[in-house]
């Protein structure tokens, strides 16, 4: 069974959190104040969405450094960033991008689904 051990499960989900956090960190800022950001959601004809993404993207990492403290945010968090990955997956496959422009965000979809699902598999210990 895959993380049946509960040390197993704290050190892969730190790792996560930490990793996702910071990527989300630098993705919300970015999609915030850079002018390549700006050219994109043009692109993806969303330009009218692009600061609540940011803004998304940053409070999931908030979310995700303090639920390093509580499981309950990590796990809300978590969820929050997979559903917006897969909404960004999903317009990246819409506008026809490459396969490689749209893998980051159907790995970061994948990646905090994961995390959700460990979560809530041990949310009792």
């Amino acid at each position: 069974m895959l993380f049946s051990d509960f040390k197993e499960y704290l050190w892969v989900t730190k790792v996560i959190i930490v990793f996702s956090g910071l990527s989300f960190l630098f993705f919300g800022i970015s999609c915030l104040f850079s002018n390549f950001m700006v050219i994109e959601f043009k692109r993806y004809d969303l330009e009218k969405f692009r600061i609540i993404v940011g803004l998304l993207q940053l409070l999931g990492s908030v979310g995700l450094f303090i639920g390093l403290f509580s499981k309950n945010w990590a796990m809300l968090a978590s969820l929050g960033l997979a559903i917006l990955m897969a909404f960004g997956f999903m317009v990246r496959i819409k506008i026809k991008d490459p396969f490689i422009l749209a893998f980051p965000s159907l790995f970061y979809a994948l990646l905090n689904m994961i995390l959700f699902i460990i979560l809530i598999r041990f949310e009792n210990k």
